[in-house]
């Protein structure tokens, strides 16, 4: 357990996470996944048939807690993410949110002015407090080495959601509102901003140690409108999170961005960016590197295969990226169906790479 006593310094040198998310590399990288705790692990299966539906499962510390220390149970991983949802915050706010088996999120789409009028911001801690609860248990919990990663979803990824009502292939439904109601779909991310940064602002002072925002369906946009609905307000919220809190590094995952990931790099201030697996990582370590902490980017299909195809693809990932600050994860999160014992060996490869490529 972290003792309260313990500097700033202390605590950073004993955790290789946090290391490298303030600039260092080292060697082996640091790991953790995308969605580590999830179906693909037995134990996360009969934990969550404990709970009556999925937010229920979220806002149970007890549960959730479990949830979130499951992996690293297993594997010998570097980060515990916070177990939860993007989708908790559209709840917070007010907004009917229903997970389908089989289907995903279900939510009232937001169309209107009025609709928007309705939504409470002032609501958001005290709905999320389970969630808070969470992370506090979490950081009593955590073995000295191992760092904790509370998460959001970015305003754009949280606004399609609640403008299409369920996931969407094209997004046309928040895409269109975006081009025909600009001053209204400004003020919903702008009422999503101002929320992810009190909901962030609360996980850290809840036990956070670092900061994910996902932003998963940024690819969805064309240039211009990605940086309007994407990186400025993540720009703005990770300004007013270091203001606040000067000594937590945000990760950022603009998924899908492109070569725009270079603009994520040089304007958004954020610590590192998590890249997803498209972007090619010659072009990464040349571009991104030299300015900012790299995250990723193995492709979850890779690791659901297994084998040579993953151990070849990992390598491949360490020998562009792995002499700077590097921290190896997925380029999205593991799928349902993906062996656990994959993951170990991917884990065990990692955590090999360096010593044996140096020895």
């Amino acid at each position: 357990m972290l003792g309260k006593t313990r500097s700033a310094d202390e605590i950073l040198m004993a955790k290789p996470l946090l290391n490298v998310l303030a600039g260092q590399a080292i060697h082996p990288a640091p790991i953790w996944l995308m969605r580590q705790a999830g179906r693909y692990l037995p134990e996360y299966r009969k934990t969550r048939a404990k709970a009556a539906s999925f937010l229920e499962f979220c806002f149970t510390p007890d549960l959730a807690v479990e949830a979130s220390l499951q992996p690293i149970r297993r594997f010998a991983l570097d980060g515990v993410i916070l177990f939860s949802d993007i989708l908790v915050l559209p709840h917070a706010l007010g907004r009917k949110v229903v997970f389908v088996e089989g289907k995903g999120p279900v939510l009232e789409p937001l169309r209107h002015a009025h609709e928007l009028d309705r939504l409470t911001p002032q609501a958001v801690r005290e709905s999320l407090a389970a969630v808070f609860e969470t992370l506090r248990r979490l950081r009593q919990e955590l073995p000295k080495d191992v760092t904790l990663i509370g998460f959001a979803g970015a305003p754009w990824t949280v606004a399609c959601y609640m403008v299409e009502g369920e996931g969407s292939r094209d997004f046309q439904a928040v895409r269109r509102l975006a081009y025909r109601e600009p001053a209204l779909f400004a003020r919903l991310i702008g009422l999503l901003t101002d929320s992810t940064i009190d909901y962030l602002s609360a996980q850290i002072e809840a036990g956070a140690e670092t900061l994910q925002i996902f932003d998963s369906w940024a690819g969805s946009l064309a240039e211009a409108e990605l940086r309007r609905w994407s990186l400025e307000p993540l720009t703005r919220i990770v300004a007013a999170l270091k203001q606040r809190h000067p000594e937590v590094p945000v990760i950022l995952f603009p998924r899908g961005a492109g070569v725009l990931y270079r603009e994520f790099a040089l304007a958004s201030g954020a610590a590192a960016l998590s890249l997803d697996s498209s972007l090619p990582l010659a072009w990464a370590a040349e571009e991104l590197q030299q300015r900012t902490t790299l995250q990723g980017n193995l492709d979850p299909l890779l690791l659901l295969e297994g084998g040579d195809a993953m151990r070849e693809g990992a390598e491949r990932i360490l020998r562009m990226l792995g002499n700077g600050p590097f921290v190896f994860n997925l380029g999205h999160g593991i799928l349902p169906d993906t062996p656990p014992e994959h993951v170990a060996e991917l884990v065990d490869l990692v955590r090999g790479w360096k010593a044996s490529t140096t020895a």
